[in-house]
């Protein structure tokens, strides 16, 4: 019998959907190696091997069966995708068309040596937009973004998505939770098209108008939208919970309870940026990398707390997701005096951190990125994390979003259609 390899349920799936990869035909106990290829955009290369031994019947079943070594070890459903690698470092593994799959080749070499004898492949097509799901892209009033809405009449949740200060329009998770049942506007508010690099200020309007393009969707359920940020969108997420009303629940990822970097002014007011000295950021002499963990002034002292956001006011819910391994900002320690702040005024909040985990905690099975460039700061980033932790967080850490969001948006579990 031929060698197989199989992706099941099916080898075309949306890229945070879990697949069994097994291997049929082989010989008992023969050893062979995995290896998942897969080239981005911009024509990089990444890539991941294992090394496994097959069963008595000549099957693999990497649900059931270790890894002998590699890029990973022991029983990993899903290692080939999670710890794919760059051959340049640096790289961070991430979509830009969204109405394209990324493709992922899957070959079994024989042996545990130098992969010159090819005995199968398939190939694993990853989507980033369910069948149905429609992306309209949004320039109306100020606004730069995209909407993605699920099939049907609705009423769906709605999402504002907002990733960090690298700006531009990211769209990969804002499509992935339309592909969930969320109606989801994807939203820049720096460094794309006629929107500056670096602002030097960010008017709490624009974000304003956003909700309120949001909230007219006729497949939006009525009764408040939720909003999710990463890092610099994360405070920005907490920011609009806090001072714009209509916001049900908000979500924060490797954020702070401060306006960080840039000031917001509001009607009236004016949130001024967590004072910082790029001073006392940190260059590697082996790497270059740049660590950014103690540029931020204590934000214990009474000197800093006009930056803090007013969390306490905001009729919203909270989630608060960080990793322990954040080196571009100790986003766990910021988090938790967010968390403490909202107790201490009898508010109910949840907060999940995340032993070995980084600051970039994406959808699931989108390979831990370490270090890469800031596109803003055009420097080399350290980032964290550690392959196998960082992985597990994200695969809990986007089931805990998702929960949240049908809790608080409608009243209910997620649906088993939406798992």
């Amino acid at each position: 019998m031929a060698v197989q390899v199989m992706v099941l349920p099916s080898p075309r799936c949306l890229f945070d959907d879990p697949v069994q990869i097994r291997v049929a035909g082989l010989l008992p106990q023969q050893a062979v190696t995995l290896r998942a290829s897969l080239v981005d955009e911009s024509g990089e290369l990444f890539q991941a091997h294992a090394r496994y031994r097959a069963g008595s019947s000549g099957e693999l079943d990497l649900s059931r069966s270790p890894a002998l070594g590699g890029s990973y070890s022991g029983v990993e459903p899903m290692g080939l995708l999670w710890s794919l690698q760059s051959k340049a470092p640096y790289k961070r593994l991430a979509k830009r068309n969204v109405l394209t799959p990324f493709c992922v080749d899957l070959e079994v070499y024989e042996g545990h040596g130098d992969m010159s004898r090819l005995l199968g492949k398939c190939t694993n097509e990853r989507w980033f937009l369910g069948e149905g799901v429609k992306r309209i892209s949004v320039r109306e009033g100020h606004l730069k973004a995209t909407l993605f809405l699920p099939p049907g009449p609705g009423p769906f949740p709605g999402l504002i998505d907002l990733y960090g200060s690298g700006g531009g329009l990211v769209e990969y998770r804002a499509s992935l939770l339309a592909s969930r049942g969320f109606v989801t506007l994807a939203l820049a508010y720096m460094a794309f098209e006629d929107l500056p690099a670096m602002p030097e200020i960010l008017e709490l309007g624009y974000f304003e108008e956003a909700v309120n393009f949001l909230r007219k969707q006729q497949q939006v359920k009525d009764t408040g939208i939720g909003v999710l940020g990463l890092s610099k969108g994360a405070d920005l997420a907490l920011s609009m919970a806090t001072f714009l009303p209509g916001i049900k629940a908000a979500v924060s990822i490797s954020g702070s309870g401060f306006n960080s970097f840039i000031p917001l002014r509001g009607d009236g007011f004016t949130v001024p940026p967590h004072p910082y000295d790029l001073g006392r950021m940190k260059t590697s002499d082996e790497s270059g990398l740049v660590d950014f963990s103690d540029v931020l002034h204590d934000h214990r002292d009474p000197a800093t707390w006009d930056c803090r956001i007013p969390m306490e006011r905001s009729l919203a819910k909270f989630l608060f997701l960080s990793g322990l391994d954040d080196r571009n900002w100790k986003s766990d320690l910021y988090c938790q005096d967010a968390v403490q702040r909202l107790q201490q005024h009898g508010r109910e909040v949840e907060f999940c951190s995340y032993s070995g985990a980084g600051h970039l905690l994406e959808p699931p099975y989108l390979p831990l990125c370490q270090a890469s460039i800031h596109k803003v700061l055009g420097m080399f980033v350290h980032w964290g994390g550690q392959w196998r932790e960082h992985a597990k967080a994200q695969e809990d850490a986007w089931r805990r979003i998702q929960a949240f969001f049908w809790q608080h948006l409608m009243d209910s579990d997620i649906p088993k259609s939406k798992l």
